[in-house]
């Protein structure tokens, strides 16, 4: 038997003060009233909803309410330069109203940000919301969450109750008690899977077997099963020549390149050496230079994730894979940004994002390249299946 120390903070930071939270049906008059009461005392809001879809209504409304005011939109679907400049217009005060999804949960820390309103709060879990609160009250001032439902008479008893244990624990240094509350809300989790629900103390050794071989039943279908390297269709048209004045400073260019190759068939921890290396003796390469190591990376993540061809066609993104949609599924939730999983869609065997515009070829490459990495860094989700 083990003993463990552990601590419990509960002490907050010296004059914080605590957010006074205000849970209430929706109603248009009491939003205007908490913007404008935030507004007047020279304050910012956040204004947060579940999905992308009702942003553009809620900003018609609020330019209506509030015409001199300037307000913008944030969600995972932007461009990752686009939604660092709004982050950055309303750090700086040039925004006073953000309209986001709970991309904004965590990593902000913006002083004057006073009042968070968050609509239909059930659509949202209790750790998101206790996150979500935590945005505002950052300094010495007093801070409003204002958490609004459609109509009691159509939320859950678990939905209810999440609700009224975030009012509860509002104070300051309550954030262990919450989540004590949100375990004894949801359960301890499921025998198998990631699912964190389940009444795991009720389950009997028969249960407990039918549990076992439904379970293994399934890992068929979580399967997935990668493809040879040279396998893998590139189907964008991008050339990567090698400028002179770098084949002339390599000791044998051609080696170099075919050294390259080979440790991209092998797999993507030899090419990350192999860069590495080059890096170590050669110094950054030349852009030419790494075009051609990106495609080289492309093609290796996209034969572990099973990807068979990768093309475009106008603004759309298209990859054949043999992934079923249930690991794709794994993997996008396994994700840890947003940005390109909200963009992602999965129809029979092909993997399609639809772009906002037609990227010149290496902004796109650059598109595929990062959407690939984190889609590649999502799967040890899988192992557990």
């Amino acid at each position: 038997m083990f003993l463990f120390i552990f601590s419990l903070i509960s002490t907050p930071p010296p004059e914080r003060v605590p957010i006074k939270t205000h849970l209430s049906a929706y109603n248009e008059e009491k939003v205007l009233l908490a913007i404008k009461f935030e507004l007047d005392r020279g304050g910012k809001v956040f204004y947060v909803l579940p999905r992308i879809k009702g942003l553009e209504e809620v900003k018609e409304f609020l330019e209506k309410s509030f015409p001199d005011v300037d307000i913008a939109l944030a969600h995972g679907k932007q461009y990752s330069k686009q939604l660092e400049k709004t982050m950055e217009n309303f750090a700086q005060g040039e925004t006073k109203i953000l309209i986001c999804t709970n991309i904004v949960e965590s990593g902000l820390d913006i002083q004057d940000a006073n009042t968070i309103i968050i609509q239909d709060v059930h659509q949202f879990g209790l750790a998101q919301l206790y996150q979500l609160r935590g945005r505002v009250g950052r300094a010495d001032k007093e801070a409003h969450a204002h958490l609004y439902y459609p109509d009691k008479s159509l939320l859950s008893d678990q939905a209810l109750e999440r609700l009224t244990a975030l009012e509860e624990c509002r104070d300051l240094g309550q954030g262990f008690q919450l989540a004590e509350r949100d375990m004894g809300i949801r359960g301890f989790g499921n025998i198998f899977g990631e699912q964190q629900t389940g009444d795991v103390g009720n389950v009997g050794i028969d249960l407990f077997f039918e549990m076992l071989f439904e379970s293994l039943s399934k890992v068929e279908d979580h399967r997935l099963i990668s493809i040879p390297y040279q396998t893998v269709q590139l189907d964008i048209n991008i050339t990567s020549h090698l400028p002179s004045e770098y084949i002339n400073y390599l000791e044998n260019p051609m080696e170099i390149i075919n050294e390259a190759e080979k440790a991209a068939e092998k797999d993507i921890w030899s090419l990350m050496q192999f860069t590495e290396n080059l890096r170590r003796q050669y110094g950054k390469e030349p852009r030419s230079m790494e075009i051609l190591l990106k495609k080289l990376y492309v093609k290796r993540m996209a034969a572990d994730l099973g990807i068979i061809r990768i093309y475009t066609s106008g603004k759309m993104v298209g990859m054949t894979t043999n992934m079923s949609r249930k690991v794709f599924q794994l993997i996008t939730e396994s994700m840890i940004s947003d940005i390109h999983r909200n963009s992602l869609v999965f129809e029979k065997n092909q993997i399609k994002a639809e772009l906002l515009l037609e990227l010149p070829r290496e902004q796109l490459l650059n598109w595929i390249f990062q959407c690939l990495a984190e889609l590649h860094a999502s799967l040890p989700a899988l192992v557990k299946y």
